[in-house]
């Protein structure tokens, strides 16, 4: 590894980020292309249209001349569980921090401010989540971690419970090695999964997936077919992740306070988020990634849960 590339990671770690790694510019991967394109014809992106966005197939749409990918991650998990008391929601564990596009925006930010000072030459552009780049697929490739047959990305040292972040430059750095693949013949996630979103190994289709559903579907009811499955998760799911081998042995408490868990999405009730009012949902959400889930579907997802309790609850008389 050359000295640039060395104070350039020795940099991240100095921000804050619990993992970094580079990936070089190569021609486009087809591999990964046809793959991503493959899963686009098959209709698993759902309703989320800016999954086919050109750019996401080829990074230099988002800055031509770029020549290295700085991929960095975060470890957000902390040791709350969640309840299993039928009357209260549950909430992923992504979502009962801070907003992480605010934290690592502020983290990255501050490392393309650095560098654009010690490389005033060179561009350098940032992404949280928030623009047409495959995370995961550079998180791979930079070491960082390998993408599971959950479709997310497994660090040795924090499982899944990792945040992604990336820089795009113009510096031609020194690359690490692709991470290895080391999910083996497990198929716990796959098992575990209520809906059977995980079509196969590696491939989610959305349109089965609880959290696709609490998150990101827009339309008044949820589909019949996801429904009695729910075991009430009001805002994404942690299913997959938590039935993981690696994130049972090595998931470690985060040393960022942001991600510690706002009291009021630990143990919030069904029967309270099913009628919650516009302004509650201003007041208890800010600063929270769970913004994106407007109040309609908040009390949508709650009544769902509620709806499913009760139709599979013994009737008067019977049990």
């Amino acid at each position: 590894m050359d000295k640039q590339t060395q104070r350039i990671k020795a940099q991240g770690l100095a921000l804050g980020f619990h993992k970094i790694g580079i990936a070089a510019i190569a021609p486009v991967d087809t591999e990964n292309l046809e793959r991503l394109n493959r899963w686009l014809d098959k209709g698993f992106q759902a309703d989320m249209a800016w999954m086919a966005s050109p750019k996401r197939q080829d990074i230099r749409r988002c800055l031509p001349e770029v020549k290295s990918v700085i991929a960095v991650a975060l470890n957000y998990y902390t040791d709350h569980q969640h309840s299993a008391d039928p009357a209260i929601a549950k909430i992923s564990r992504y979502g009962w921090g801070r907003d992480y596009h605010r934290v690592l925006t502020k983290r990255l930010k501050a490392f393309c401010h650095w560098l654009s000072i010690e490389f005033p030459a060179d561009q350098h552009r940032f992404y949280v989540d928030t623009g047409p780049v495959q995370d995961k697929i550079w998180a791979e490739r930079a070491g960082l971690g390998w993408q599971a047959k959950n479709s997310n990305v497994i660090t040795r040292e924090y499982g899944s419970w990792v945040f992604l972040g990336e820089i795009l430059t113009t510096l031609e750095l020194t690359p690490d090695k692709p991470h290895t693949n080391h999910c083996g013949t497990c198929t716990r996630c796959l098992d575990a999964c209520p809906t059977g979103a995980i079509a196969k190994p590696y491939v989610v289709d959305a349109n089965r997936c609880i959290a696709y559903h609490t998150i990101e579907n827009r339309a008044e009811d949820l589909p019949e077919t996801i429904k009695p499955h729910l075991q009430n998760w009001v805002a994404g799911c942690d299913i997959c992740q938590d039935v993981c081998p690696w994130n049972q042995r090595f998931a470690k408490e985060t040393d960022i306070p942001d991600f510690q868990p706002y009291p009021k999405n630990l143990a919030p009730k069904l029967t309270e988020l099913a009628e919650i009012t516009d302004e509650e949902w201003g007041d208890r959400l800010i600063g929270s990634a769970l913004r994106r889930i407007k109040p309609s579907m908040w009390r949508r997802n709650a009544k769902a849960n509620l709806e499913a309790q009760q139709k599979t609850s013994p009737r008067d008389g019977e049990g």
